[in-house]
């Protein structure tokens, strides 16, 4: 069987890395990058790129048959801060894009989909350890979409089949492409300030602990997911590495920068991460599909401050 792979939003965090990791992980695949906007030069240089609108099901459709695709990662999507600026377009982006591609994947019997879901699915009500199966009651438009998006990718999966798989991001954090407006995105920003500034101002209290995971963890479980054999019943699956509050992470890079100072100036993001769980319960995913994790909060800022101190010296 063929292995061509469409990346939908690769130009975003996690997209671009993805598809340069599975340039690697899968070297004799054709690998396509696409999204509405240009990727940075290594993304373009190292696989094939399309500009594509995916809110446009025919646009979608041309480059599926131009490639002869058969497995797709839909990582287009617009993010937590940003989205309850503009609340509306977010969730017509989220949803239609989602919607397009699991419409043709209902006709499309061969194609293999992954959508990834969120820590945002969870809300105020949820336990401060979140089991894979708990209460979600989002109150943010992009936990809104994802929480809506399971239920979408479920009803394809038991109506028509849809071969559709999910993991629940924590807070990802990567030292490649800049984030792109969530509410954990101080746990990449304070790497910038500790190398720059040697100090950061914090836009959520210093005991908000939320669930986090390095980059190569999250591509890995990306991946991973996708490589299993098919499964028969569809699941969000919680996948955890660590969790930690920004004083535990200031206390972290002090270990690499005695020197470094953090204070705390919480905004509206504040009011989005107390909704949210301060760990996930990933047996699940440990279970059915072998979930496992590399790195925890030393070996994760080891890793951030000696790859972006090079970044930022050349």
């Amino acid at each position: 069987m063929n292995n061509n792979i469409l990346i939908i939003g690769a130009s975003g965090q996690i997209g671009t890395e993805l598809a340069l990791y599975l340039r690697k992980r899968y070297p004799e695949a054709q690998i396509v990058a696409s999204d509405i906007k240009e990727g940075i030069p290594e993304l373009v240089e190292n696989t094939t790129f399309e500009l594509l609108d995916a809110t446009d099901t025919d646009q979608v459709l041309n480059i599926l048959k131009k490639y002869n695709i058969n497995t797709v990662y839909i990582m287009a999507a617009m993010l937590s801060a940003v989205a309850e600026k503009v609340p509306m377009k977010a969730w017509d982006l989220n949803m239609t894009i989602l919607l397009n591609i699991l419409n043709i994947a209902k006709t499309h019997s061969d194609l293999k989909l992954f959508w990834p879901s969120s820590i945002a699915v969870f809300g105020k009500t949820t336990p401060k350890n979140a089991k894979q199966y708990t209460i979600t009651e989002p109150n943010t438009v992009y936990g809104i979409s994802k929480l809506s998006g399971e239920r979408w990718c479920e009803y394809f999966k038991n109506n028509y089949n849809v071969d559709i798989r999910t993991i629940r991001y924590p807070g990802i954090i990567s030292w490649k492409v800049a984030a792109g407006g969530g509410t954990t995105d101080y746990a990449v920003d304070i790497f910038y300030k500790a190398l720059e500034q040697n100090n950061y101002e914090c836009f959520l209290r210093k005991d908000s602990k939320l669930p986090m995971m390095y980059m190569d963890d999250a591509l890995k479980a990306t991946t991973d997911i996708m490589a299993h054999k098919e499964f028969k019943n569809y699941i969000p699956y919680n996948v955890a590495a660590m969790s930690f509050t920004p004083e535990d992470l200031a206390h972290a890079i002090r270990k690499e920068r005695p020197d470094f100072s953090i204070s705390y100036a919480p905004d509206s993001r504040q009011q989005i991460a107390d909704t949210w769980p301060a760990s996930f319960d990933d047996d699940y995913a440990r279970q059915d599909w072998n979930w496992n994790h590399q790195f925890d909060i030393d070996s994760m800022t080891k890793e951030m401050l000696f790859h972006l101190n090079k970044k930022m010296t050349i």
